[in-house]
């Protein structure tokens, strides 16, 4: 399917949307973990955010493995180093910079909760043996983080004045990028016709439960859905930071498309 199409046409082309968009959600976020690689606040905490990091790329090359095989591609790479901003599906979460401890402990909370009880859906329901596979190994890492990042929003926002503050203002910037994960476009209901995918506007309301049970719990105030809503990432309207991203990201490969380790 072209980067312009926006419905597929076949089962395989559903399947490798689907693919490619839980992919680059993991690519780009796991881009932006490592970047803590040797700034972590505390030595254990920097092997977490490096751990978690490996995880969200491992989990995007598996998954452009398998859209690489349907779609008859040399391998997995050309998905995450030979593509335009453009082209990427990841939703806009992802791409803003790191900012400080909080904002990543924040941005990893918001997308675990959600990708907790995404994959917890599509274990059950994809009519897919090899992706179903995939999701199953995944889920174990992904309750990891769910779990991890819970606390670490626990102990920051109910923890010092500036700490509070800081988480506070973490979940203030980041809501209005929250609406994406529950979007359903022509391209998801189709994927949901043929049994590979779900339909993400149902979780939603659970969503909404188990954040605000935690930021509850962590004296944080819950922002609202009456702001403005970042929308469009999906198809390709992505942020100003997502071009300098890949810049970074892509620019050995693209410069040396034929290097060899030797």
């Amino acid at each position: 399917m072209s980067t312009f199409d926006t419905i597929p046409s076949t089962k395989k082309d559903a399947l490798v949307e689907m693919l490619l968009r839980l992919a680059d959600d993991r690519l780009i976020l796991g881009h932006r973990l490592s970047e803590w690689a040797g700034h972590g606040p505390e030595l254990e905490e920097d092997l977490a955010l490096a751990n978690a990091a490996l995880d969200m790329i491992g989990h995007a090359s598996s998954l452009y493995g398998y859209a690489a095989e349907l779609e008859g591609k040399a391998d997995e790479d050309h998905y995450a180093y030979f593509r335009d901003d453009i082209d990427f599906k990841n939703i806009a979460m992802m791409e803003p910079p790191r900012g400080d401890f909080a904002y990543t402990i924040a941005r990893l909370f918001l997308f675990s909760v959600y990708s907790y009880l995404l994959y917890r859906e599509l274990t059950e329901h994809v009519d897919d043996e090899q992706f179903r596979g995939m999701l199953n190994k995944h889920f174990k890492e992904i309750q990891y983080h769910f779990r991890h990042s819970r606390e670490w929003v626990l102990r920051l926002g109910d923890g010092t004045e500036e700490s509070h503050r800081r988480m506070q203002d973490a979940f203030d910037e980041l809501w209005m990028y929250t609406g994406e994960m529950f979007e359903m476009d022509g391209a998801a209901d189709a994927a949901v016709q043929h049994n590979l995918f779900t339909d993400v506007s149902s979780l939603k309301k659970e969503w909404l439960k188990l954040v605000g049970e935690t930021l509850d719990e962590a004296t944080i105030t819950m922002p609202g859905d009456e702001q403005y809503m970042y929308s469009g990432a999906r198809s390709g309207q992505h942020t100003e930071h997502l071009g300098r991203l890949l810049a970074e990201m892509q620019f050995l490969r693209r410069s040396y498309p034929d290097a060899e380790w030797k």
